[in-house]
This record gives C-alpha cells, sequence and structure tokens, in this order.
C-alpha cells in the first residue's frame, strides 16, 4: 500500500485530518514524566500521546531534528517510538533535509531501515535532491513551501507579494512527482496563503503547520485548504493538547469541530461535489463509505433486474459509472491494490470490457504491464487473441468487476492460458458468492474480492439505505 492509500485510508476510518508531532522536546515536557533530561519521561510521555490519539488522527510526524539532539539515545528513542505507532496509520519524518550528496543514503535509512512512509523536505536542491526518494514508489515527500516565521518573510515573499517565491517553489515542485509522489508542506497564520498555494496545485496533499494561531477560524482554514473534494489537507493537533492530562478529550472535541465545519461547508456550496457521510455506526465497515458512496451515485440499484445468464437478481451492479468519478474511482483502486500486493504476478490482465479501465488503473498505480484476452478476434490485423506483450511462461493475475458465475473471467483465463501464461488468481470487487469461489477452486484458480454481496447489503440495512423487504430479498435463492 502506498502512502495516500494509507492516509486516505486512516482519514476514512478515523473521521480525521489531524495529524500529530511527536517530538521529544525536553522543554515541553510535562512535569508529571520526570526532569526534563530524561530519555525514559520522553518515552512515557511519547507512549501515551500514541495511546490517546491512535483512533483520532491521519499521521503521526516526529520532527527528526529533536531526536537527533538527544545523541544516540535519541535515535533509539526513534526508533522505539516508531516501532510503537500502529502500522495502520501513515508516518511522516520531519527532516527538512536538504543535501544533496547525502539523499541517497538518507531515503535508504528513513525508508527501508526505519521504514517511514513519508518525509518533508527542502526545495532548494532541486529535483536531483527529491528523485533519490521518489526511487521509493510506494513512499511519498512533501516539499517546504513556506513557514510560519517573521523573519522568513523578507524570502519566501521575494521579489514581490504579487509574485512570491514560495509560489514559485510549489509551481516547481509540481513537476517533480505525481499527485501520489509529491505533496506540500505549508506553514502559515494566514489562510490566503494556503488559499493561493491550493488554488494553483489543486491535486495536491497540503501538509499545515502553525495554523491554530491566536483567534484562528476553522472555517476559513478548510475553505482555504481543502481541494475540490473537501480532503488534501492535513491539520496540526495544537502542542498545547499534548502536553494537557487529557489530550484524547480535546483532540476528539477538535475533530468534532473540523469536521461539523467541513460538512456545513458541504451544505452550502463551498466546496464542489464533496461527499460525505451521514451515518455513524457502531459496527463500522472498513469500507462504509465507499459502499455508501456506490450506492448513492446509483453503481448499485435494487429491484428485479435480469442479468446476462438469464437470472433474475434482486440488484443490478454497474460499477462503469466510477471512471466518471475520480475519487470513488481511486478508492477502488486502493481496494484492489490491497489485495494485489499479497499476489505474486507478472502481469495483470483486465477482462473486456467492463474492467479495462481498472486493470489500466491498477498496471499504472502498481507498475506492473497490463495485457487483456479480447472477447472476440479480429477478422483482420494481427487477429491476436492477446492484445499487449507477454513471454510465455509469466504468470497474470486476472482483474474483474464481479462475480456472478465466474464464467467471463475463467474463459478469460483459458484465452491466456492457450498463449502459454499462468494464471492462478482471480481478483474482483464484489463477489455474488453462493459458491462462486468454490466453483473458481475447482477449475484451478484462486477467488479474491474486495467486497461480498452480503456485506453491502448488510451494510446498507444498517445505514437505512434500503428497506427490509430489499434486505430480505437477498435471503432467496436466485
Amino acid at each position: 500500500m502506498n502512502f495516500f492509500d494509507k492516509l486516505h485510508g486512516a482519514i476514512a476510518r478515523n473521521q480525521s485530518l489531524l495529524f500529530v508531532g511527536l517530538d521529544p522536546n525536553p522543554e515541553m515536557m510535562p512535569a508529571r514524566y520526570g526532569s526534563k533530561d530524561t530519555i525514559d519521561g520522553l518515552w512515557d510521555w511519547l507512549q501515551f500521546i500514541i495511546i490517546e490519539t491512535a483512533d483520532k488522527v491521519c499521521a503521526y510526524k516526529p520532527t527528526l531534528g529533536f531526536y537527533l539532539a538527544l545523541g544516540v539515545p535519541g535515535i533509539e528513542l526513534l526508533q522505539q517510538t516508531l516501532a510503537a505507532i500502529p502500522d495502520r496509520i501513515p508516518v511522516i519524518l520531519d527532516a527538512k533535509h536538504g543535501d544533496i550528496n547525502t539523499s541517497t543514503t538518507f531515503a535508504r535509512t528513513v525508508f527501508e531501515d526505519w521504514k517511514v512512509d513519508a518525509i518533508t523536505l527542502s526545495p532548494y536542491s532541486g529535483q536531483d535532491h527529491i528523485a533519490p526518494f521518489l526511487v521509493y514508489h510506494r513512499k511519498a515527500v512533501f516539499v517546504l513551501c513556506s513557514t510560519a516565521n517573521q523573519a522568513a518573510v523578507a524570502v519566501q515573499q521575494y521579489p514581490t507579494p504579487e509574485n512570491p517565491l514560495y509560489l514559485q517553489i510549489v509551481n516547481e515542485a509540481k513537476s517533480w512527482g505525481t499527485p501520489e509522489q509529491v505533496g506540500l508542506e505549508v506553514g502559515t497564520t494566514k489562510p490566503d496563503i494556503l488559499a493561493k498555494v491550493r488554488a494553483i496545485a489543486p491535486e495536491r496533499v497540503i501538509l499545515t503547520r502553525s495554523i491554530w494561531a491566536q483567534g484562528s477560524n476553522i472555517t476559513d482554514i478548510l475553505t482555504a485548504g481543502l481541494d475540490a473534494y473537501g480532503e488534501g489537507l492535513m491539520l496540526p493537533v495544537p502542542l498545547d493538547m499534548l502536553v494537557s492530562e487529557n489530550p484524547g478529550e480535546q483532540i476528539q472535541t477538535l475533530q468534532k469541530e473540523i469536521n461539523q465545519a467541513r460538512t456545513e461547508l458541504v451544505r452550502e456550496g463551498a466546496t464542489c461535489e464533496l461527499w460525505v457521510p451521514d451515518i455513524c455506526l457502531l459496527n463500522k465497515h472498513p469500507y462504509l463509505d465507499l459502499i455508501l458512496q456506490l450506492y448513492d451515485l446509483g453503481c448499485i440499484m435494487f429491484g428485479n433486474f435480469v442479468q446476462a445468464s438469464g437470472a433474475t437478481f434482486p440488484y443490478y451492479i454497474d460499477l462503469r459509472k466510477i471512471i466518471s468519478n475520480p475519487r470513488v474511482f481511486n478508492q477502488i483502486l486502493a481496494a484492489y491494490a490491497d489485495i494485489l500486493k499479497d499476489l505474486e504476478f507478472d502481469r495483470i490482465a483486465g477482462i473486456p470490457y467492463g474492467s479495462l479501465p481498472t486493470a489500466t488503473g491498477l498496471s499504472l498505480r502498481l507498475n506492473r504491464p497490463m495485457i487483456f484476452p479480447r472477447k472476440e478476434v479480429k477478422a483482420h490485423g494481427t487477429r491476436r487473441v492477446i492484445e499487449g506483450n507477454f513471454n510465455a511462461g509469466e504468470t497474470v493475475v486476472i482483474v474483474d468487476d464481479i462475480l456472478i458465475s465466474g464464467k467471463s473471467a475463467m474463459e478469460g483465463a483459458e484465452k491466456l492460458k492457450s498463449a502459454g501464461l499462468k494464471v492462478e488468481d482471480i481478483v474482483v470487487f464484489i463477489d455474488h458468492e453462493e459458491g462462486v469461489k468454490d466453483r473458481l477452486l475447482d477449475n484451478g484458480y484462486r477467488g479474491h474480492s474486495v467486497l461480498g454481496i452480503s456485506e453491502i447489503t448488510e451494510t446498507l440495512y444498517e445505514a437505512g439505505r434500503i428497506n427490509e423487504e430489499q434486505f430480505k430479498a437477498f435471503a432467496e435463492p436466485h
């Protein structure tokens, strides 16, 4: 899973745009943890913060400088702290690294040895400095664009406030990597600066600093920083909350205020076509938001629908609509990728025609070559059964949208096998269930699915999207 998928997962799961700075600053450590120079006290404090916030934030951001200042014990403390952070929450190492000569070695250390998910970098050495970090395609970098330091205004606003250096950095950083690779770090107490950055980088994730100035307004911050989908913004937990005796309660209150303001912006039309959940379930399905969005978009419909096989089902799934909604399409690709990361394969094959966009998106996301078996063979041209380049003996994973009988997926698999390719796994988004995966297994294929139709119906019923009559219709044999 890449950094941004992990981040979006944490945001959705904890319903939070907040991140926590895990900084062992002896000057800020509460007195209840002992003297200011004790590593054990700092560790107890950091551990307490993690425990209090793990279900309330979307990321953690340890500042490397604080750990380095403590010498060798500080590096040991950093490794101990990183190990204590739950795997489901991404870690951004705040390093502000800016030395091009050590970038390759440093990238290897932070991404391979320390296993952090992202890092903050200084922009002044240019793209050559950033490139060694982007080699790690599942990781990400945040390029420092501006700080809130008053002494930096003369530099950041140069040559003029209308054409400042910090916006030139934003424009340059956009060319250094994709939105999944490169985000922006913006330290400011002024929402208008945040708005200027957002205006020229509408697709980037912005990591904010120093945003909670005295008298700051949550609505103004969100209006300035959120992207067109109401996302793309990370907000720091104020330091005064982290030194309190009950940070969890205070953070939860702030979290609710942010979510309420975000929802109101949607209703007032301050952001474009932003979908937000309108329910809260105690036993929340990990793909709750995605299921609800698919229903609300009309990708999941209820009634009496005749399938291609001639059977009549009380529902109909039409995933072709998702290609017109990049936000939902990206969530679906992330869900597929979460399964594919544990499988062994050389190439991805989509089944024409419905799953070809999904296979293409996964090929780009996972950097794996794509092929596909033709639905029909042309009577002219090359008359190829398989489109794309491949070598006999390679292993191919099949991607399809929904398993009803498994017939189309297995027919595609047979075409691939006739060309000398191996097919072991078939991955779909929705499984109709009723023994379809067993049928695949009987034919030599392992079936994998993001969702089962029973999960979808139970979730929609609990959320009040479908009534009891519609829900009971699924218990009847089809």
